[in-house]
């Protein structure tokens, strides 16, 4: 170890500072033998006028050095600010956001005493693109964005994972019930991946039982890999149930980068109180350090850590009368870890890490070659007229050859034909174009007809959304038909 490893290191907001102070006290002291590269992110950056709380020539020190460490930042309140960490995670192409939810019985109070969790959630697609859009008055829209390459990487990362860790099953969570196309993408992905690791159990939970398993049984999971959404919840309620989320780090990786992080916010109500645990981002370090190839100094801080757990020594959010022994404070507990350091746990499991091969996503197998066609054109009107005079308006308005009116929806509710007057609708209306023939395609010069035709009669036109098939398989929801 001749050289330091040079970090990029955000103190971040609120307890930031503080617990950034006391972890990285921690790392020196343990011989962690680290460059540090200070950047500020986070509430000064945006109230300066960067909307995404970074700014520009921050970029190359977090590209320039071999990982980033960032404490907990706080977004202003209001809009038009952007999430620092989605950012973070999209530029760098971090696609795997990786958390161990670990029980610490009996010195953490827990209903499971036996967790030991991995949550691996995809982390640059699904919802959190940000991709959204007010459309009329009444409706704003989400694109829930899901992608085969997106959906292969971190579902091939999470069976290296769990290979590598010596873990022995995988497990996926989607809604593909309701989101047959998107959600559906991701189960068969799942699926075909999982082909490629006999060696390794996998299975398959609706989000919504599975969620409810986890919280009731979660020695029943070992990794689970999941899209984005339903892995930002269920990770916190993975990581809450263990123990505390104050007790969670977690890693964001990519092919050429990586940033770690504790999983909980910047509090700013605990800010200079002394009282914040350092414990999530002292784990999240620990993870850094394994990836850095630190392995050791790794396993000395850890040890050290879980020593300091077992002596009953814990800050105010995890103290429980019966349980701890003594409540200290944010400096307290890192001098405490420091003295710890070259002990072992006596009841707690010592962590052994041990140098393993990088874990590399594997590119992801082709699709088969499919066959696109155009078959139609979903537009979506605004109106606030009742269900039976936009039906009636909209039956009424002459259409170019070769379309017809095939369908009307509201909220994914048919509405015509063979709609019932009890629905409820709003001021936006799915449409739905196809040509005469139904086995014949569409142009996209008919589409541009089609709008124009609709424009001149009256019909405010908010978006539309093509209507492909794939080898004569529609790609599209059929909305009850």
């Amino acid at each position: 170890m001749t050289h330091p490893i040079p970090i990029a290191v955000a103190y971040g907001d609120g307890i930031g500072p503080e617990i950034m102070e006391a972890t990285l006290h921690i790392l020196q002291e343990a011989g962690a033998f680290l460059e540090i590269h200070p950047i500020e992110i986070g509430e000064k950056v945006y109230l300066k006028g960067y909307k995404t709380g970074i700014e520009p020539s921050t970029w190359d020190t977090i590209r320039h050095t071999k990982a980033f460490l960032k404490a907990p930042i706080t977004t202003p309140q209001g809009g038009g600010f952007k999430s620092l960490n989605v950012t973070i995670r999209t530029s760098l192409g971090l696609f795997a956001n990786v958390r161990p939810c670990t029980s610490y019985a009996p010195f953490v109070q827990t209903k499971h005493p036996n967790m030991d969790v991995v949550i691996v959630r995809e982390n640059e697609e699904d919802l959190y693109t940000g991709i959204e859009y007010k459309q009329t008055p009444d409706v704003c829209t989400s694109i829930k964005m899901i992608s085969y390459p997106g959906s292969a990487k971190i579902i091939n990362y999470a069976f290296e994972y769990a290979r590598h860790h010596g873990r022995k099953k995988v497990t996926c969570f989607t809604k593909d019930n309701i989101m047959k196309l998107s959600d559906g993408l991701f189960h068969h992905t799942f699926e075909t991946i999982a082909k490629s690791y006999p060696d390794i159990e996998n299975e398959h939970w609706i989000v919504d039982i599975g969620a409810a398993k986890l919280a009731d049984t979660p020695e029943a999971f070992d990794v689970v890999v999941l899209p984005n959404l339903y892995g930002d919840i269920l990770s916190d309620v993975a990581a809450q149930i263990s123990g505390s989320v104050g007790l969670a780090g977690s890693a964001n990786i990519g092919d050429g980068g990586a940033m770690f992080e504790a999983i909980h916010g910047s509090a700013p109500r605990r800010a200079g109180q002394n009282m914040a645990n350092p414990s999530g981002l002292l784990l999240a370090a620990i993870m850094m350090l394994v990836h850095l190839e630190r392995e050791e100094v790794a396993s000395r801080i850890h040890n050290a850590w879980l020593c300091v757990l077992e002596s009953g020594a814990h800050t105010y959010d995890i103290f429980r009368e019966g349980t701890s022994k003594r409540k200290v404070g944010t400096k307290e507990f890192a001098e405490l870890v420091v003295k710890s350091l070259g002990s072992t746990p006596k009841t707690l499991k010592a962590p052994l890490y041990k140098t393993h091969p990088k874990l590399q996503t594997l590119k992801p197998p082709p699709l088969p070659t499919q066959n696109r066609e155009l078959v139609g054109v979903d537009i979506f009107l605004y109106s606030q007229h009742s269900m039976a005079t936009f039906t009636k308006k909209l039956q009424e308005t002459t259409l170019p050859h070769p379309l017809t009116l095939h369908m009307i929806t509201n909220r994914g509710a048919r509405i015509w034909p063979d709609g019932i007057p009890e629905t409820t609708c709003i001021d936006q209306w799915r449409c739905r174009f196809t040509h005469k023939d139904p086995h014949q395609p569409i142009t996209h010069q008919d589409i541009i007809n089609l709008q124009t035709n609709l424009i001149e009669q009256g019909h405010d036109i908010i978006k539309l959304e093509h209507l492909y098939t794939f080898n004569k398989h529609p790609g599209y929801s059929s909305s009850q038909e």
